[in-house]
């Protein structure tokens, strides 16, 4: 039985993946010290033998008893209002958190997978984005702390692989939504739909003309399995190509919810990209990775999610 740690397996995209790694007949090792994860997303696992739960913070030495095979590193803030609430922990879990998993991966000769980002590339000067473009980073911007932890992971990562050998893979994950997201996270569609269904203005920021492209999470746990398993070494964008204003993304929001709520301009945030849409074709052609899910479908399963949070919640 293949085991694998997963470093933030009690995150929204972390807890997805445990689900499927062990589906996969793997054992596997969620490390979280629940800085913004949740116990609630692991509960249903908690009872099983194949799998562990190690509370710990991944910026410190991490030590796992016997054999490992994989080890995916998932751990970080991951929204805008995280790691502008927690910019050094973010700092740090994308610097010394890699350093550590890293460590673990050479120690244990496993293989090594980076949960890196979309924003590598900033605020793009090129569209769609493909995984040869360097970016448009502000190193010393609000968003710095995320994208530069996310950009130094990478070069970490690709350091040991090329000095010490070790077999590595970095994700480029681009927006993605699903069930166990946090409705109060501050990503545009839990916003949304927790807006729309409480009767809320459902806030937009600037002119609501810039874009993002939004995957399910099943296909982008699916193209992250896809990469592990791989020999693709290099970083591959996994996301939807299914590009959206931001604005018309909150008008179908409120037409799916049949919500009376008004949409309120705010002011756009420094540094906030104004468009973001993969191209996924290295993903497609190596991996031979599709998305199956259409947003419709994806969106209706989140709703059924978010509805049932919020009437837990009441």
């Amino acid at each position: 039985m293949p085991r694998t740690v997963i470093t933030g397996g009690a995150g929204f995209l972390g807890s997805h993946l445990c689900d499927r790694f062990l589906a996969e007949g793997h054992k596997v090792i969620c490390i979280d010290n629940f800085l913004t994860g949740s116990p609630e997303n692991i509960s249903h696992l908690m009872e099983r033998p194949d799998f562990l739960l190690i509370k710990h913070d991944v910026t410190n030495y991490i030590y796992v008893d016997g054999p490992v095979d994989f080890v995916l590193h998932f751990a970080s803030p991951a929204s805008p209002i995280d790691y502008l609430r927690l910019p050094i922990q973010t700092l740090k879990v994308g610097a010394l958190g890699t350093h550590k998993a890293l460590g673990l991966t050479k120690e244990k000769q496993a293989r090594f997978l980076l949960a890196s980002t979309s924003e590598v590339y900033g605020d793009p000067l090129v569209h769609p984005q493909h995984e040869k473009y360097w970016g448009n980073v502000n190193p010393v911007g609000l968003r710095g702390v995320y994208d530069e932890a996310k950009r130094f992971a990478e070069a970490m990562t690709m350091a040991y692989h090329r000095y010490h050998g070790v077999e590595t893979r970095i994700a480029r994950i681009f927006n993605t939504y699903g069930p166990r997201m946090r409705l109060d996270d501050g990503r545009a569609l839990p916003t949304f739909m927790r807006q729309a269904l409480t009767g809320k203005p459902i806030t937009v920021y600037g002119d609501g003309l810039q874009t993002r492209s939004f995957a399910y999470v099943s296909d982008t746990v699916e193209g992250i399995y896809r990469l592990l398993v791989s020999d693709v070494t290099d970083p591959v964008n996994i996301g939807s190509r299914d590009e959206i204003a931001i604005r018309a993304f909150a008008e179908e929001i409120l037409t799916l919810t049949g919500s009376r709520s008004p949409i309120v301009a705010e002011t756009l945030p420094a540094d906030d990209p104004k468009s973001r849409q993969p191209d996924t074709t290295v993903a497609e052609t190596k991996l031979g990775w599709h998305p199956q899910y259409t947003r419709a479908e994806g969106l209706e399963l989140t709703l059924a999610y978010v509805r049932k949070r919020l009437a837990k919640n009441a």
